[in-house]
């Protein structure tokens, strides 16, 4: 169920509004208020999922009311109604934070459209904010050897900037972690960080999960779709294993560094967004340029800082640390007591070729901590850490 909000002082037009919305789509649950007053009580006492307002009104206009929304509730998108002498007004309130505008007397085609886009986005930022919250948490950079004090010192200076990070390292050495850290410490942090892992989506994908698509775009686009950008607007996107992404997608990825606007797949229309891109690989991609794999221009633009994570191989005196922090991890999750691992166990593990980096690290600290002793020995790490 949707619930949205009409805010008109013409009766007339807002009876249509309302008739047009509630006929439309069965799902919609939609009330309306007569001033701008009365929108802003019910929106303090309600949750809506969109809201519909004029910007002509007495007592308090569109645009304070707009202001004042996002202020109480600023994830609900607010679309504007304008007559026609509030078209500047109405352009000018995209720049304080409306999601679109449609003008008096609203063609059926174009609102109907807008509201279904407008629900689309609440419904992304609701989804990542509540997986924002569920992970927060989990991303702790853990070690103070020379490289990562390197890297924490480097986060510490981009991140209050807009500066596009390009971060690079072997698989499990905790690239996202350096992505995420730098959209926390950064001015973005109440915006959505979206992540998308590029080489887990098919190719023939990717362009419509990036950027969304129109209603018959393709076989199974049954209805208009925002894209990851637009969920990210105001935040991050970080592009994981962006030496995976085709070069179709590289070329619609430039566009919108170049000109903060994207295209929907099967659209003509521009979207302007505002959105931080940090990108990541494992892969060389100097190399992927050279057989024409990967495009130069993207490259030279994400690249702006270059972030290099360590191999764990690279960083054994964080061994101890790390094994302290996911022991006691593990045992939390576990509900069971953080075991102590011995000198030796530990010297041990820092002997060890960890091919798998920190991933590998974890798995092994878990396995030790179900079949190793009370105190994890050297022994035990001899028996299972191999295996």
């Amino acid at each position: 169920m949707s619930k949205i909000l009409v805010i008109e002082d013409e009766a007339a037009i807002r009876r249509v509004l309302v008739k047009i919305l509630s006929e439309e789509n069965d799902t919609y649950k939609v009330d309306e208020a007569e001033d701008g007053l009365l929108g802003i009580e019910k929106i303090k006492s309600e949750d809506f999922d969109l809201i519909l307002c004029d910007i002509k009104m007495p007592k308090m206009d569109g645009v304070e009311v707009l202001e004042a929304v996002k202020k109480i509730k600023p994830e609900i998108p607010i679309v504007m109604i304008s007559g026609h002498g509030d078209l500047d007004t109405a352009v000018n309130t995209m720049r304080l934070g409306a999601f679109d505008y449609i003008s008096k007397p609203p063609d059926l085609n174009r609102l109907l459209n807008t509201v279904r886009n407008a629900l689309d986005r609440k419904e992304l930022v609701v989804e990542n904010k509540i997986l924002k919250k569920k992970v927060s948490k989990k991303y702790e950079m853990i070690g103070d050897s020379e490289a990562i004090s390197q890297i924490k010192d480097i986060i510490d200076k981009v991140a209050p900037t807009d500066a596009r990070v390009l971060i690079t390292g072997p698989n499990g050495t905790g690239k996202e972690l350096v992505a995420h850290w730098l959209h926390q410490k950064s001015e973005r942090a109440k915006g959505n960080m979206i992540e998308v892992n590029c080489a887990a989506i098919p190719s023939e994908l990717i362009e419509s999960e990036l950027f969304g698509h129109v209603k018959g775009a393709f076989t199974s686009a049954n209805k208009d779709r925002a894209g990851k950008f637009e969920a990210a607007n105001g935040g991050t996107i970080f592009l994981d294993e962006i030496g995976d992404m085709s070069l179709s997608a590289q070329a619609k990825v430039l566009r919108a560094l170049q000109e903060s606007r994207i295209q929907r797949v099967g659209s003509d229309k521009d979207i302007k967004v505002d959105v931080r891109i940090i990108a990541a690989t494992n892969k060389d991609l100097k190399k992927e340029i050279a057989e024409g794999r990967f495009r130069e221009d993207l490259y030279h633009r994400l690249a702006v800082i270059l972030v290099k994570v360590p191999a764990l191989n690279e960083r054994r005196d964080d061994i101890p640390l790390l094994v302290n922090h996911f022991s006691a991890k593990i045992a939390n999750d576990q509900g069971t007591a953080k075991k102590v691992f011995s000198d030796k166990a530990i010297k041990l593990l820092q002997e060890y070729d960890w091919t798998g980096n920190i991933r590998e690290l974890r798995n092994v600290i878990e396995r030790l901590i179900i079949l190793g002793g009370k105190e994890v020995s050297e022994q035990d790490v001899k028996l299972f850490a191999s295996k």
